[in-house]
C-alpha cells in the first residue's frame, strides 16, 4: 500500500483502543459510508467528511434538514449517495438515544464486550459483530451490517486484527509485539 493516508491510518489508528464519544460516533458514520467500497475510498475522503458533517458534532447532523440533504447530495468530496446520506442522520439521531440510554457510546459496547480486546486475524464478522450489528438494526439503524460492524470495532481497537506479517503484530497472551 502506497497511499499515505491509508498508511498513516494503519499504523496510528486502526485496532487502537479509541473509545471517546466523539471518535465512536465519526468512525460508525465513516463505517457505514464503506458498504460495498473499500475503506481506502473512504479514507480518501475523510476530511471532506469531516467539514460536511460539521466536524461530526452529534447533535449538529441530528438536526440536519433538507437542504442540507441536498447540499451533502451536491457535495463532490463526499460519498453521494442518498440512501447512505439520509441513513447517516437517522443513525445519528439513534446513536444519541442510545449515548441518553447508556451515558456513553462505549457504555453500550461494553454491554455487549466487556473491556476485553479480542485479537483475531482473518474474520470479518464474529459473535460479537453479530450480536451488535442485530441490536443496531433493531433500533432502526442501516448500512450497520455485521461485516461493517465487525470493521467498526476494528477501527475503534475492540477487536486488534494486526496480523503475524504485520510489524505492529501484538501476542493475545502478552500483548507484546
Amino acid at each position: 500500500m502506497k497511499n499515505p493516508i491509508y498508511i498513516e491510518y494503519h499504523d496510528n489508528e486502526w485496532c487502537r483502543p479509541n473509545f471517546d464519544d466523539r471518535y465512536l460516533y465519526e468512525m460508525l458514520i465513516l463505517e457505514s459510508f464503506q458498504a460495498g467500497l473499500s475503506w481506502e475510498c473512504v479514507l480518501n475522503k475523510r476530511e471532506n467528511f469531516r467539514k460536511a458533517y460539521e466536524g461530526f458534532e452529534l447533535e449538529k447532523v441530528c438536526a440536519f434538514d433538507d437542504d442540507k440533504i441536498n447540499e451533502l447530495l451536491n457535495d463532490k468530496g463526499i460519498i453521494r449517495n442518498k440512501l447512505k446520506i439520509n441513513a447517516s442522520i437517522n443513525n445519528s439521531r439513534i446513536f444519541r438515544t442510545i449515548v441518553d440510554e447508556y451515558r456513553t457510546f462505549y457504555d453500550y459496547l461494553k454491554s455487549f464486550a466487556g473491556d476485553k480486546i479480542i485479537y483475531e486475524t482473518d474474520k470479518t464478522t464474529n459473535d460479537l459483530s453479530d450480536a451488535i450489528s442485530n441490536d443496531l438494526k433493531k433500533r432502526g439503524m442501516k448500512f450497520v451490517g455485521s461485516t461493517i460492524i465487525y470493521s467498526y470495532l476494528q477501527a475503534i481497537g475492540m477487536i486488534y486484527s494486526h496480523d503475524k506479517g504485520c510489524y505492529l503484530y501484538r501476542d493475545e497472551q502478552t500483548g507484546n509485539l
